[in-house]
């Protein structure tokens, strides 16, 4: 006991003497402290190496900001199936979508119902349909994704507890509701790995904990992501429209998300020629500022995606559709520095196939939440 004893003592003069020697810290940052003045701090930062790996990234099939029409379709026909490999592919065949209705509500200006469809075996979708009561005819529709939180009740109007709420609280202010007070149809589906789709562990934590982790890993250990799982999601609920002609405008479809929502909102619009619009909110970016340097949930990487194009060649797959984009300017996770630049590439795109007016962004005082003043009426124009 007292060799112990002996030994803490030698050791806390030890750490003493070094301190006195380095200078007195209350914050030990690490095995460098007091060599800073050594070494290559940058050397040690893993995001300045990743960034500086950037600068060198291969980007094989980014489009180079030149061209006509013609040119733009073929680096197109090229990037799109490239894209659907590199985040894991979709099912070869579709499963029935076996709809089952669950409720519908009647509200002032329009009708809600909740409802699930099979989206691929064993993977069931939970949506609400909000359809405007003044709509003549078939309505154009919009697929609305929320982000990251309590899932797709949050841009309904249902509140934490379950209940109705008359204001539209929260980052994502309710936009599927937004959507058909403009007179089109919401069609807002639940994310895998939000509300109701998610394992018992996170619900346990409750109603904000998402499953993104581990789902969003299993999915690379299969060689897919959670992108192409989601993207997948949309493109079912798609069919599902195609079921309801009488009601919705399946000629018509515009998809709408924030945040990881937008990410959906621009993966699955590159992919899916039915979708004739879309608004990407809080998301729109380069990969090189926001998901690369910024800490973000797993379900936005998509594997050696750099090695082919950046997060602008993805959303300029979706040209000519109309294609509009709104940043904060106080986001402080998709810097608004990127999503200008960003911008910018798309638009080149567009404008080389004589599209420049399908495309538009609006930056907003704020920060990363829903904004809709302009975009909202892009897309009703869009799909009128």
């Amino acid at each position: 006991m007292a060799k112990q004893f002996t030994r803490r003592a030698a050791l806390a003069a030890a750490a003493a003497g070094t301190a006195m020697a380095q200078g007195s810290n209350d914050t030990y940052q690490g095995a460098l402290d007091g060599f800073t003045s050594k070494v290559d701090n940058d050397a040690f930062d893993p995001i300045i190496w990743a960034r500086r790996r950037w600068e060198a990234a291969p980007l094989k099939l980014t489009f180079k900001g030149a061209g006509n029409k013609k040119q733009v379709q073929d680096w197109q026909a090229k990037l799109r199936p490239k894209v659907l490999e590199l985040i894991g592919g979709f099912p070869e065949k579709r499963t029935p979508l076996a709809p089952q209705l669950l409720e519908k509500r009647e509200f002032p200006g329009y009708t809600r119902e909740k409802f699930i469809f099979t989206s691929q075996p064993g993977v069931q979708v939970l949506a609400y349909l909000l359809t405007p009561k003044n709509a003549k005819g078939p309505v154009p529709v919009v697929i609305c994704i929320p982000g990251h939180g309590r899932g797709v009740d949050d841009i309904v109007g249902i509140d934490n507890k379950g209940r109705e709420r008359t204001d539209k609280d929260g980052y994502q202010h309710d936009f599927a509701i937004q959507t058909v007070e403009a007179g089109m149809a919401a069609l807002a589906i639940e994310p895998m790995g939000f509300g109701c789709r998610r394992d018992p562990a996170n619900k346990k934590k409750g109603l904000g904990a998402s499953s993104c982790q581990p789902a969003a890993g299993a999915a690379l250990l299969f060689g897919e992501t959670m992108v192409a799982w989601r993207s997948y999601d949309v493109i079912r609920a798609i069919d599902w429209i195609e079921t309801r002609p009488k009601e919705l405008d399946a000629k018509n479809i515009a998809c709408m998300g924030i945040s990881g929502g937008g990410t959906i909102t621009v993966f699955a619009s590159a992919l899916e020629p039915r979708i004739k619009a879309a608004m990407v909110s809080g998301y729109m970016n380069t990969f090189r500022d926001s998901i690369l340097s910024i800490a973000h949930c797993m379900d936005n990487y998509v594997p050696g995606i750099l090695n082919w194009c950046e997060m602008y060649d993805v959303a300029g797959l979706i040209a000519p559709r109309a294609l509009f984009i709104e940043s904060g300017d106080k986001d402080n996770i998709f810097p608004v520095a990127a999503s200008r630049e960003s911008y910018e590439r798309v638009k080149k795109v567009y404008d080389a196939m004589g599209a420049g007016t399908n495309v538009a962004q609006e930056v907003f005082a704020g920060e990363h939440s829903f904004h809709g003043k302009q975009g909202i009426p892009f897309l009703k124009k869009a799909l009128a």
